[in-house]
C-alpha cells in the first residue's frame, strides 16, 4: 500500500463529521426465515426498542437493508443485512444527570432551544465526562421516555465547539429528534453565525467552498483539502457586517456542518477568527507594531478568553406541528465588549 493511500485510509478513519451516520445495530437474517415486515422482525430482536420506536426510526431513513433505506413495512428476506444508523456515534458511557442552569429561550412538549454559554462543552469525551450540555440535558430530560443514560447524546441532534455560544435545538420526544436530525442531515435547516475575524476582507461578501478534514499533521485542527482528495464537501457563504480596521464582524451561514468548518474555512482564506487558540487566532496577525497596539489586543484577548464564534440565528421546521421556526439571539458580553473595544479604536484613530 501507497504512503499516500495509507495516510488516506487513516484520515477517514479519523473523520468524525457532524452529519455523519454511525452503525449502531446489525442483523443478518436467517436462511430459514419467512418474510415478516421489518418492524415485527426487529421488535424481537431488540431489547427495550417498542414496535413505535423502531417505525419512527424508518421513517427517519435510520433503518437500512443491504444499505439502503427501508420503511416500517418492508419484507425482511433471508440474508437481508439489516443495519441501524444514527447520527452519533455508538458508545457505552453512563450519562449522569447534572442539575446545570440552562438558557432555555423556548420550549413545549416536543423540543427546546437553548442559548448555550462560551465554555460549556456539549457532550462527555475525554477529560470531560461531567458538566456538559449533555449531562444538564439528561437531568431536564430524565423524565421523558427519550432519556437513556446510555444514550451520549440524549435530545441532541447537532452541537457547536465547547468554546463557541449559541443556539442549539434539542429534542423531548424519539420522533422529534428523528425529524430534526433529518432536517440538518438534508440541509433543510438554517443556521447563521456571528464571526470576528482577523483583516479587513477584500470583499462584501463570498463563499467559500473546500472540503474539511481533519489535518494529517494535527489532530486537534480541521484543514481545507482544496482538491477533495481528503475531507467532505463543505460550503460557508459569508458578509461582511462592519470593518473595524484590522478586524471584520461578520455573518457566516452554513451550508454544510462539518467540523469546525467556520473556523477552518475562516483560516483558509486567509481570515482566522480572532483569538481562535487553536488556529493561530490568539496571535496578533494583523495591525502595527506599536506598543500600545500590541497592549490594546492582549486586553481584548482577556475581555473575549476564546474564538470570536457565536450560534446567532437557528431556523428549521417543528416535528410535530409542521410551522418555521426561527430564532435569534444577542452577542454574549464578552463577543459585544470586544467589538465596541475595537469601535472605540477605529474611532480614535481616525480623529
Amino acid at each position: 500500500m501507497s504512503e499516500e493511500k495509507e495516510n488516506k485510509e487513516q484520515f477517514e478513519e479519523w473523520e468524525d463529521g457532524a452529519n455523519e451516520m454511525f452503525e449502531h445495530f446489525r442483523f443478518v437474517v436467517d436462511e430459514g426465515q419467512k418474510q415478516l415486515r421489518i418492524d415485527k422482525f426487529l421488535v424481537n430482536r431488540m431489547e427495550k426498542s417498542s414496535r413505535n420506536k423502531i417505525q419512527e426510526s424508518a421513517a427517519a431513513g435510520n433503518i437500512l437493508v443491504d444499505g439502503v433505506a427501508v420503511k416500517a413495512n418492508y419484507k425482511v428476506k433471508p440474508n437481508d443485512t439489516i443495519t441501524i444508523v444514527m447520527e452519533y456515534p455508538r458508545r457505552e458511557i453512563e450519562i449522569i444527570p447534572q442539575d446545570i442552569p440552562l438558557s432555555i429561550v423556548y420550549e413545549d412538549n416536543h423540543l427546546m432551544v437553548i442559548n448555550k454559554d462560551p465554555g460549556m462543552v456539549v457532550h462527555p469525551g475525554h477529560g470531560n465526562y461531567s458538566g456538559t450540555l449533555v449531562n444538564a440535558l439528561a437531568y431536564h430530560l430524565k423524565d421523558l421516555p427519550l432519556f437513556n443514560a446510555l444514550d451520549p447524546r440524549p435530545g441532541l441532534v447537532h452541537r457547536i465547539d465547547k468554546d463557541t455560544s449559541g443556539l442549539l435545538v434539542v429534542a423531548k420526544t424519539e420522533q422529534a429528534k428523528n425529524h430534526l436530525a433529518k432536517q440538518f442531515f438534508d440541509k433543510t435547516s438554517e443556521r447563521s453565525y456571528t464571526a470576528l475575524v482577523w483583516g479587513n476582507m477584500d470583499e462584501e461578501e463570498g463563499t467559500v467552498t473546500g472540503h474539511i478534514g481533519r489535518s494529517l499533521k494535527n489532530r486537534l485542527q480541521m484543514v481545507v483539502f482544496p482538491d477533495g482528495d481528503f475531507g467532505k464537501h463543505a460550503v460557508t457563504h459569508y458578509k461582511v457586517l462592519e470593518r473595524l480596521g484590522y478586524v471584520t464582524l461578520v455573518q457566516c451561514v452554513l451550508e454544510t456542518g462539518r467540523t469546525h468548518q467556520i473556523r477552518a474555512h475562516m483560516k483558509y482564506i486567509g481570515h482566522t477568527l480572532f483569538n481562535d487558540e487553536r488556529y493561530g487566532g490568539n496571535e496578533i496577525l494583523k495591525g502595527t507594531t506599536f506598543t500600545k497596539y500590541k497592549q490594546f489586543v492582549q486586553n481584548c484577548f482577556k475581555i473575549l478568553p476564546r474564538q470570536a464564534l457565536h450560534a446567532k440565528s437557528l431556523g428549521f421546521v417543528h416535528p410535530h406541528t409542521g410551522e418555521k421556526m426561527s430564532f435569534d439571539s444577542e452577542l454574549p458580553q464578552d463577543m459585544a465588549l470586544a467589538v465596541e473595544k475595537w469601535r472605540g479604536y477605529i474611532a480614535n484613530r481616525h480623529e
